[in-house]
């Protein structure tokens, strides 16, 4: 093909033309990873596809920003590598904001309220805290429930803390004796609990932990998404949403239904 440099000039104009609504078209979908086994928060369905709390909150705050979503499984530990890396742009799956995560991660503000828990069997000896000195506890690798059993482990006596990529591994575990109690956030074990029997709830470490959803550092779409959250907060969607989950309206003060800043570091 013979091209001159106005024909040349003609054929980017035209490629760049062709290219340019793929481009936007690419910045339309907001990449979001998930757990997948963390109900009533984030969970896969028989169907294939993500359910629950927070992913109907990312996919209305996205639509709300003028986006879609498209949501790929993870370990917990790995959302944070991936945030970082920017493979994804948001991570569900009850994700606590802390200081120390505010140092290389965004959030946007919390919209629910969370405590740790001790879980353990419910015809077993461990019933308070206190009963978990000398023995191990198991934990979510990379969760705030692992950051503070370590943090305590000499001063409540645990003998161990061991670490588990999943949920569902570490209760299994806890089922079959393996380990004696799991620290973990409250609202996602006892909804394990309703299908997994013989195990409980037995005593609350109050944290004052809050979830937001967790974005690369500094993320171009954060305000938008945020702004999204407090305009959910505003006309009662996230008060419907918490509703379908949890059978119950939030708390008047809660994070579910107050408005709030972004957290900053």
């Amino acid at each position: 093909m013979n091209l001159t440099r106005r024909n040349l000039l003609v054929f980017a104009a035209a490629v760049g033309f062709a290219a340019g609504p793929v481009c936007a078209f690419a910045q339309e979908v907001l990449n979001v990873g998930s757990y997948p086994n963390n109900p009533p928060f984030e969970f896969k369905a028989e169907s294939g596809n993500f359910e629950g709390f927070e992913v109907d909150i990312v996919t209305e705050a996205a639509k709300r920003a003028g986006m879609t979503v498209n949501i790929e499984g993870y370990d917990f530990q790995p959302l944070f590598a991936a945030t970082s890396s920017k493979r994804i742009d948001v991570a569900i799956s009850s994700i606590t904001i802390t200081a120390e995560r505010l140092g290389s991660q965004s959030f946007t503000q919390p919209y629910y309220d969370s405590d740790m828990g001790i879980a353990a069997k419910t015809n077993g000896a461990v019933k308070t805290l206190a009963d978990l000195k000398g023995k191990v506890v198991g934990v979510l690798s990379g969760s705030t429930g692992e950051k503070w059993s370590k943090e305590n482990q000499a001063a409540q006596g645990f003998s161990d803390v061991k670490g588990y990529n999943t949920q569902q591994e570490v209760l299994l575990d806890l089922a079959a004796g393996r380990v004696d109690g799991v620290v973990s956030d409250v609202p996602g074990m006892e909804y394990a609990f309703t299908k997994m029997k013989g195990l409980a709830v037995v005593d609350r470490i109050k944290t004052g932990e809050q979830y937001g959803l967790m974005m690369t550092k500094d993320h171009p779409m954060l305000g938008k998404i945020n702004d999204a959250l407090t305009e959910m907060k505003k006309d009662g969607t996230m008060q419907s949403i918490h509703k379908k989950w949890f059978g119950t309206d939030a708390p008047a003060d809660s994070s579910t239904a107050k408005e709030a800043p972004l957290p900053k570091a």
